[in-house]
């Protein structure tokens, strides 16, 4: 009994050191893991010696148990530390990779620049908004009865002629004006109303220097009751002020359009001469009636603009396809 003894606390002797030798090199947190449970496991080398107490007496057992204590804590005790220090130097090599250096130059990257389009767009916007108004949007696919028929255009209007309006082939078209956006807005809320609306329209036109099949309108609305030509032409004077940057003489010419009565376009004087920069009236009684409203008790004002028109004449472009190429020594001016 006395050799199992001696060749049990020789084992834990020699497993002592073997596992200490082991411990001192391991550089990851997975190998450390797995030298654990090689030495300390269910199944490890540890529990493997203690298999041999049962050959002992009954008063060897506890020298070899105690024995055994000692050697499970030193070794576990060796583990905490490599743990810790591995876990240590990881963060260390972290915070080392991810160290900014404030002294070293920074990478330049161009400042973007808004395009004239979305500039025009958002100055409008901004003014309207300021004036109490608020911005209303709508799908670019119309039926018919949105597009013209709510808006008083009748069945033999050139506009609906198919060299102006794009049809599609389910007999929806694509809008031809941002108006159609008032009418939904309208059979949805009642009065008072006061919306801006932005957005893309198309046509059938001959691309050239002044004309585009695809281009951004800004149409304007107000119904409630007692308004007249007075309130809108007060409105179209503070937003060209504040568009323009300054006050400059403004005319009202009679005009035609299907959907306001009486019409007018209306005129800048600007670096010399007269631009003609909106379209406005008086919310047509038909139209008032085609969404619900009663035409004797409200009334209305419209206006719209054409957003590549502003932009051309304020940017001083001579070409609106410039407003399309994506050419960047084009947009850098902006």
């Amino acid at each position: 009994m006395t050799t199992s003894l001696n060749e049990l606390e020789t084992q834990l002797v020699a497993l002592k050191e073997e596992a200490t030798k082991a411990i001192a090199p391991a550089d990851t947190l997975e190998q450390l893991e797995q030298l654990r449970v090689s030495y300390l496991g269910k199944k490890g080398q540890l529990s493997q010696v203690l298999r041999g107490m049962g050959k002992l007496s009954p008063e060897d057992r506890p020298r070899i148990g105690a024995l055994a204590n000692e050697v499970k804590e030193a070794l576990q005790e060796k583990l905490e530390q490599k743990r810790q220090d591995l876990q240590k130097a990881q963060i260390e090599a972290q915070l080392a990779a991810e160290t900014l250096d404030v002294t070293m130059p920074g990478v330049y990257h161009p400042q973007g620049r808004i395009h004239p389009v979305n500039s025009i767009i958002d100055r409008a916007l901004d003014i309207f908004v300021g004036l109490g108004y608020t911005v209303a949007t709508g799908t670019e696919m119309e039926t018919d009865y949105y597009n013209f028929e709510a808006l008083n255009f009748l069945p033999d209007h050139p506009a609906r002629d198919m060299q102006d309006t794009m049809y599609l082939p389910d007999g929806n078209l694509l809008r031809t004006h941002t108006s159609t956006v008032q009418i939904h807005y309208m059979e949805e809320n009642d009065p008072p109303i006061r919306i801006v609306a932005p957005g893309r329209c198309y046509r059938r036109d001959t691309v050239d220097a002044t004309h585009a099949a695809v281009f951004h309108q800004i149409e304007l609305l107000a119904v409630d009751e007692g308004l007249t030509f007075t309130d809108l032409k007060g409105t179209l004077k503070e937003f060209v002020q504040a568009m323009f940057g300054e006050e400059l003489p403004i005319r009202f010419r009679a005009s035609y359009f299907p959907f306001t009565e009486p019409s007018a376009e209306v005129d800048v004087q600007w670096k010399g001469e007269w631009l003609e920069v909106l379209g406005c009236g008086m919310v047509d009684p038909n139209v008032i009636k085609s969404v619900g409203y009663d035409p004797e008790v409200y009334t209305g004002f419209a206006a719209g603009l054409g957003v590549e028109r502003f932009a051309m004449k304020m940017y001083e472009i001579d070409d609106i396809r410039r407003l399309y190429s994506s050419d960047l020594r084009f947009l850098r001016q902006f």
